[in-house]
C-alpha cells in the first residue's frame, strides 16, 4: 500500500517586496472570485508528468528551491489593501510543501501520479493566505517517477507554465540558476509589470488597447444568440426528482475529439498562409454566426500577450482578453480565415489593458445610451498550455486509443451556471488528436445545437483542407503534365 508524507521546501532569501497587482493579476483574482467555490478550480494551471527513467528525489526538491528563487509570482500572495486596492505581497522567506506518495509493491505509480494530480487540482487557492503552486510527487524504488504542478491562474497563464516547467526541467538536469536567470531575459517579476504599467508607456498603451476595444463595442450587435423556447431552465431538485424552482439549470460541458483535425487544421493554414489558431477561430466564428442567424459574429478572444519583449520569458499572469468582430462570417469559407487572420492580428495587439478602466468605459457606453456588443462567447486556444496525463490508464472515453481516428463526442461533466456567459470554446492539444471543449448556458444553446456547433467547426476545416489537397494534387499534375509536354517538344 502506498504512504504518503509532506516534505518542506524553505525559502530563506528570496525577493520580497509589495506594490498594486498589475492587470492580470487582478482580472484573474476578480473573475475567480465571483465564482461558486465547487467551480473556482477550473481556474487553476496545471501539468502533471511522468519522469522517466526517475530522478532522485533530493535533485527534484533542490530544482523546486531554486524555481522559486528565480520566479516572484511563486511566492506571492494577493490581497486587497486598505483602500480596496488589490494588492501584491512578495514574500522573501517561507515554506513550499511537497506532497509525497510512495508506490509499493503492485501500486503503479502513473495511476497514482493521476490520483495524486486530481486531488491538488481539485483544490481552490487562498490567495490572500497561500501561495499559489502546489507539488506532488510519487516515488517508486528509491526514485521520484511523477510529478503533478498545480497553480493559481493569478500567478501563471498557460504560456508562463510552460515556461515554467522548461526551467524546472533544465534545473532538474543540473543547469544552474544563475544560468537559466541570464538565458531568460529579459523576463519581468510581477511587481516589474506592475510598475511598467503604472509608466508613461504603459498608460499610452493600455488608452490605445482600450480605445480600440470600446470602438469594437459600438460596432458589434448587443446580443448574438437569442434564448430558445426548447432549453431547460430550471435544475432537478435531487430530493424531489422535480424541478428547483428558480433555479437556474447548470452548463453542460461536451468535448468534440478529433485525431482528423491536427492535420486538418494545418493543411488549411499553409494553404491560406494563416496561423492555426486564425483557422480554429475562424471556423467557430462561422459556427456562432450560423447558429445564431446573424451575418456576423463577436468573440471575447484569451489573448497571449508575449509579444511584448518584456514579457517574453515571464513566468506570470499575462494573457488577456481581445475582442474580435468579424462582419460577414457566414462567406465562403477561405475567405473568411484569410480575414479572420487579419482581423485577428489587430484584436492581439490590443488585448493588454486595464480591466477596471475598461469596465469604467462600458459604464460611460450605458450612461451615453449605447448597448455594448456582445461578449458572452469565448474562445481560448489552449494547445500550447503542456497537458496532463490524468487518465494514464485510458479510461476516459474521450481519450480514446491513438491508433482510433474515429470523432467522438462525450459529455464529462456539468458546471455551475455562469452569469454573462453564451459559451465558452477551448481548444486542446493531445499527442493523437485535437479536442473542442465547449461549455454553453442549456437556455441559448441546448444539446442539440452544442453538438451542431461542434461537428460544425470539425467538418468546415476537414472540408476546407480537403478542398486544398484536391488543388495541391491538381496543380501537381498539372505542372507534371506541363514538363512532359515541354520535353517530348524539345525531343522532337
Amino acid at each position: 500500500m502506498s504512504t504518503r508524507q509532506l516534505l518542506e521546501i524553505v525559502l530563506s532569501s528570496g525577493r520580497s517586496g509589495s506594490g498594486p497587482a498589475t492587470w492580470g493579476q487582478r482580472a484573474i483574482w476578480d473573475a475567480v472570485r465571483r465564482l461558486a467555490p465547487a467551480d473556482a478550480p477550473r481556474y487553476n494551471i496545471t501539468t502533471a508528468a511522468p519522469l522517466d527513467p526517475g530522478l532522485p528525489l533530493p535533485v527534484i526538491l533542490g530544482a523546486l528551491e531554486h524555481l522559486l528563487h528565480l520566479h516572484d509570482s511563486l511566492h506571492t500572495r494577493l490581497l486587497p489593501g486598505e483602500d480596496g486596492e488589490l494588492r501584491q505581497i512578495v514574500d522573501p522567506e517561507g515554506t513550499l510543501v511537497v506532497e509525497v506518495w510512495s508506490a509499493a509493491g503492485a501500486d503503479d505509480p502513473a495511476g497514482l501520479g493521476a490520483r495524486l494530480h486530481g486531488e491538488l487540482a481539485a483544490r481552490p487557492f487562498d490567495t490572500a493566505a497561500q501561495w499559489p503552486i502546489r507539488v506532488g510527487v510519487v516515488t517508486a524504488d528509491g526514485l521520484a517517477r511523477h510529478i503533478s504542478l498545480v497553480l493559481s491562474h493569478t500567478a501563471v497563464d498557460g504560456s508562463g507554465m510552460n515556461r515554467l516547467v522548461a526551467d524546472l526541467t533544465a534545473l532538474s538536469l543540473g543547469h544552474s540558476r544563475d544560468e537559466l536567470a541570464g538565458l531568460r531575459q529579459p523576463a519581468q517579476q510581477p511587481l516589474e509589470e506592475a510598475e511598467f504599467q503604472s509608466s508613461e508607456r504603459g498608460v499610452r498603451r493600455d488608452t490605445g488597447a482600450r480605445k480600440q476595444f470600446v470602438r469594437k463595442l459600438r460596432l458589434g450587435p448587443p446580443r448574438l444568440f437569442p434564448p430558445t423556447a426548447t432549453a431547460g431552465l430550471t435544475a432537478t431538485d435531487p430530493t424531489t426528482a422535480g424541478p428547483a424552482a428558480g433555479a437556474p439549470a447548470p452548463f453542460p460541458n461536451a468535448v468534440l475529439r478529433s485525431p482528423a483535425l491536427p492535420r486538418a487544421v494545418e493543411q488549411v493554414a499553409a494553404t491560406h498562409r494563416v496561423s492555426t489558431s486564425s483557422v480554429l477561430l475562424a471556423a467557430a466564428a462561422a459556427m456562432t454566426a450560423e447558429l445564431a442567424g446573424r451575418t456576423e459574429a463577436v468573440l471575447n478572444v484569451v489573448v497571449n500577450n508575449r509579444f511584448l519583449p518584456e514579457l517574453t520569458n515571464a513566468v506570470s499572469v499575462v494573457a488577456g482578453d481581445g475582442l474580435f468582430h468579424l462582419p460577414d462570417a457566414t462567406a465562403e469559407f477561405g475567405d473568411v480565415v484569410r480575414r479572420t487572420h487579419a482581423a485577428a492580428i489587430g484584436t492581439y495587439r490590443h488585448a493588454y489593458y486595464d480591466k477596471l478602466a475598461l469596465a469604467a468605459d462600458i459604464e460611460r457606453l450605458a450612461a451615453e445610451g449605447t448597448e455594448p456588443a456582445d461578449r458572452s462567447c469565448v474562445f481560448n486556444d489552449t494547445r500550447e498550455l503542456i497537458p496532463a496525463d490524468t487518465d494514464p490508464a485510458g479510461t476516459d472515453p474521450a481519450d480514446t486509443d491513438p491508433g482510433d481516428d474515429r470523432t467522438t463526442l462525450t459529455w464529462p461533466v456539468e458546471f455551475e451556471p455562469r452569469p454573462g456567459l453564451t459559451y465558452a470554446l477551448d481548444a486542446l492539444q493531445s499527442p493523437a488528436a485535437l479536442s473542442l471543449a465547449m461549455t454553453a448556458d442549456p437556455s441559448v444553446l441546448p444539446r442539440p445545437a452544442m453538438e451542431r456547433f461542434l461537428y460544425g467547426i470539425e467538418e468546415l476545416i476537414l472540408t476546407e483542407a480537403s478542398a486544398a489537397a484536391a488543388a495541391a494534387s491538381t496543380a501537381t499534375a498539372a505542372g507534371t503534365t506541363a514538363g512532359t509536354t515541354a520535353g517530348a517538344a524539345t525531343r522532337a
